[in-house]
């Protein structure tokens, strides 16, 4: 098996720790241990034994998270080392190369990856900016044939914040239904909207539904590295069994903090204060845009920790990026790690002082270049 360079992800593991100013993240700034849990959390955390936890999650914790999702339980849940390892299990347990995955482009290229190097082929389906980042679904059935094994969408989406109507998710779930093929839903940014309206869950519409989420990016929890997959029992207990071959089975800690971080109080003032954080970050950047003239244009995020914004000048993504990191020490990333030049996302979702430095790094370099 030969793997391909998981661009992104690549570039963002080399530099984000090395600039001053790092506009990657496309969570929202992290909670503390001590902004998060109790007096009384924080001495029971103390206290507990360092052993290892149950494989495929603590009982209470996938208790906890069938509670988000109607008409689960339990024995629906599996907890992964973050969503990175829920797609891994996903891709690894149900395709067989020769198969065919229907992708949902731009997006988190890390299912597209694994794929390919299954032996998956990989046949994309794009978000159109004249659509408002919506599908065109024509575009969708004309890729499905006998050898469709899954269609994989990410909503709340990655890059382009935006989310799906209602009537493109049941056009999805139909085609889906029709093929006989998995649908296969990211959702790590469900939670993460601007208007406070939850996205709707791909959960319960289809009995081969499966839904990756987790607590780094609307829970802005990325350092647990706590992921899950939601699906159906007999999926699952599949899943699992893959899962012993991969991590075996997340930290005991951060099965205890999650517990506590998703009870449904605690769930609410999180996501509260995460859109309170994005919204604030995107009124800055809309003003930002705004003065930088006929330079930027984009369509705001409606969820989300990143906007995806399209630049009217004439230099290479990669290059703008590089030319930002190496002269400021602010680091974004290019548009080419999503397959499309002329674009740049940007995290907005780090404390206003932050955001506003890095941009103010952004316009310095942009009058450099006299763009």
């Amino acid at each position: 098996m030969k793997i391909e360079t998981f661009e992104l992800e690549r570039r963002q593991s080399i530099w984000e720790n090395r600039v001053k100013f790092n506009l990657t993240e496309s969570g929202v700034h992290p909670y503390k241990l001590t902004e998060l849990l109790n007096q009384e959390e924080q001495k029971e955390l103390l206290t507990l034994r360092l052993g290892y936890g149950q494989t495929n999650g603590s009982d209470e914790l996938r208790y906890t998270i069938s509670q988000i999702y109607p008409e689960s339980d339990h024995d629906n849940v599996l907890v992964t080392n973050g969503s990175s390892e829920a797609n891994f299990v996903v891709i690894w347990s149900l395709l067989e190369p020769g198969d065919e995955l229907i992708l949902m482009l731009p997006n988190y290229m890390q299912i597209w990856g694994i794929a390919r190097s299954f032996g998956v082929k990989v046949r994309p389906f794009h978000l159109k900016e004249e659509l408002d980042w919506q599908p065109d679904l024509d575009e969708v059935r004309g890729l499905i044939t006998q050898k469709t094994k899954m269609i994989a969408v990410c909503n709340p989406n990655n890059p382009t914040g935006a989310v799906l109507s209602e009537d493109a998710m049941n056009e999805l779930v139909d085609l889906a239904k029709k093929a006989g093929a998995w649908l296969y839903a990211d959702e790590v940014y469900r939670g993460a909207e601007l208007d406070g309206k939850e996205t709707p869950t791909f959960w319960g519409r289809y009995e081969k539904a499966i839904i990756a989420c987790g607590l780094s990016k609307a829970y802005a929890l990325p350092g647990l590295r706590i992921g899950w997959l939601l699906g159906p029992k007999s999926f699952i207990e599949k899943a699992w069994s893959y899962h012993d071959y991969t991590s075996i089975s997340a930290g005991f800690l951060s099965n205890w903090v999650a517990t506590k971080a998703l009870q449904p109080d605690n769930r609410m003032k999180i996501l509260t204060r995460n859109r309170r954080m994005l919204k604030e970050n995107l009124i800055v950047l809309q003003k930002w845009v705004e003065n930088q003239g006929e330079k930027f244009s984009f369509i705001p995020p409606k969820a989300g920790g990143l906007a995806f914004l399209r630049y009217n000048f004439s230099i290479n993504s990669t290059e703008l990026t590089t030319k930002l990191r190496e002269e400021k020490s602010c680091f974004i990333v290019a548009g080419d790690c999503f397959g499309l030049d002329n674009y740049i996302r940007v995290g907005i979702g780090s404390e206003k002082d932050y955001f506003l430095a890095g941009l103010g790094l952004l316009s310095e370099l942009l009058s450099e270049l006299s763009v």
